[in-house]
């Protein structure tokens, strides 16, 4: 009695678990990685930024202060810096990296800059030579707190360094490679393996038994997996790498004012279209699906050929 039937169920069933095994695999290490691309790019680099910006057009505002006469003290450069100061603020609360309490931070500082500059212009009304000046100079910087005042509490300074922190914890945690993410791609590659290898298996059997050089469906399903698969992955280790060149490049403040990290338009190009490739996570299913479906059938109609001659 002849064992083709049974040999070409067995095949077929092999490819169905390996093809919905590594199709699920796939989808979660896959995932894992690029959900968290578009927040890193969008939200949580740029969060970073907005607040060394904030931070910067602030010390810049104070440089003003400090250097102009009686009539500068609210001069047009110090009312730009503030207005700098305020949007980034803005932007950084817009990107809600942190939440609810980073929100509340930036709300915070908001009405501290506010603070400061009410001291700033009292400072202003105040002729020159007057004792009082001095005395509202130091309770604007205190508020502020700059290198004089470090280590004080509740200033301006402190809690942007603060805000930073958590922004720049929040952008670390989405850029890192736990070991849950290694165990899933590790287990992507062995099912990539096993799946490519029992149809390339197939194809030797069925070349074997039926003496055809090819069964061209299972040649569309290894052609899938062949070419799919590879470009993931690579795909996403290119993502990874981008996201911790981005991470990298706002690990430390501008030492320069204003300054730009050097290599942050790079990082910004090789994120640039996180969005498309995050939303091919919805197509690794639909991928798996091709490859079932292809093995399905290109092995049923032998497997029903020799069913019917059973019957007969």
């Amino acid at each position: 009695m002849s064992t083709t039937r049974r040999d070409l169920i067995r095949r077929l069933r092999l490819l169905l678990v390996l093809a919905t095994a590594t199709t699920l695999a796939l989808f979660l290490a896959y995932r894992g990685v690029h959900d968290d691309t578009v927040p890193l790019s969008t939200a949580s680099t740029p969060g970073i930024r907005a607040v060394d910006t904030a931070r910067s057009a602030l010390r810049q505002a104070n440089a003003v202060v400090r250097e102009t006469g009686a009539e500068g003290d609210t001069s047009g450069e110090f009312l730009t810096q503030i207005s700098v100061a305020q949007q980034s603020l803005a932007l950084a609360a817009s990107e809600n990296v942190t939440g609810l309490t980073g929100r509340h931070d930036v709300q915070t500082v908001t009405g501290l800059i506010a603070v400061y500059s009410g001291w700033v212009e009292r400072r202003g009304r105040e002729p020159e030579g007057s004792p009082l000046r001095a005395a509202y100079l130091h309770y604007a910087e205190k508020v502020l707190g700059l290198e004089a005042e470090a280590g004080t509490e509740g200033d301006i300074m402190s809690r942007l360094d603060a805000l930073r922190g958590e922004q720049l914890a929040e952008a670390r945690r989405q850029a890192a490679f736990p070991w849950q993410l290694w165990l899933g791609w590790c287990t992507v590659a062995v099912l990539y393996a096993a799946l490519c290898g029992a149809l390339l298996e197939t194809q030797r059997f069925l070349r074997h038994r039926f003496r055809r050089p090819v069964q061209l469906r299972l040649l569309a399903a290894t052609a899938v997996c062949a070419v799919g698969v590879p470009v993931l992955a690579w795909q996403t280790l290119s993502a990874h790498r981008a996201m911790t060149d981005s991470v990298a490049g706002v690990q430390v403040p501008p030492a320069v004012p204003g300054a730009v990290p050097e290599g942050a338009g790079e990082v910004r190009g090789a994120l640039a279209d996180a969005g498309f490739w995050a939303s091919l996570s919805d197509l690794i299913p639909l991928g798996g699906a091709v490859v079932a479906a292809l093995a399905l059938w290109g092995l049923w109609p032998r497997i029903a050929e020799y069913r019917f001659r059973s019957q007969r």
